[in-house]
């Protein structure tokens, strides 16, 4: 799998201001449900119903929250890079300032599972980290972040 299919250009932002990990998450169900037509409580519910269940904040100051969502016929990403870490319960309890969302149709299965194995390789690259920190622009973001995950396909 390529992040080109998951992600979607109009589905990134960049420079975001929030105050906690739940108006983070509200800002990935904003963005979901004015690109996939879904409904935004929906989304935001489903991915704080998720967190309950252990932090998708999987350390370097990354998360990569995740949740089925009822009505999507495949996979889809949203990311967000926050103008101001957030503290997200994060493993390694650093504050969280990259989030690269899934949303995945209702029972995904392994095409779920291999998605977020894809974008946790893919943000595990330090380099890669350190230059989306630096960027504002959602196009430049989207070239980079694809551009990365089309040299390691999955």
């Amino acid at each position: 799998m390529f992040l080109t299919t998951v992600l979607d250009r109009h589905a990134i932002l960049g420079n975001v201001s929030v105050n906690s990990k739940r108006q983070a998450l509200q800002m990935v169900a904003d963005v979901a449900a004015r690109q996939l037509g879904v409904d935004a409580a929906d989304v935001h519910q489903k991915l704080i119903d998720r967190e309950k269940l252990g932090s998708t904040g999987v350390g370097m100051g990354v998360a990569v929250p995740h949740a089925e969502i009822k009505g999507l016929d495949r996979m889809h990403g949203v990311f967000v890079r926050l103008e101001t870490p957030v503290n997200y319960d994060s493993i390694d309890d650093a504050p969280v300032d990259l989030i690269f969302a899934l949303l995945a149709p209702e029972n995904a299965g392994t095409e779920h599972l291999r998605a977020l194995a894809k974008v946790s390789r893919v943000l595990r690259q330090k380099d890669l980290r350190e230059q989306l920190r630096k960027m504002e622009n959602p196009d430049a973001i989207y070239a980079v972040l694809t551009g990365i995950a089309d040299s390691n396909a999955a």
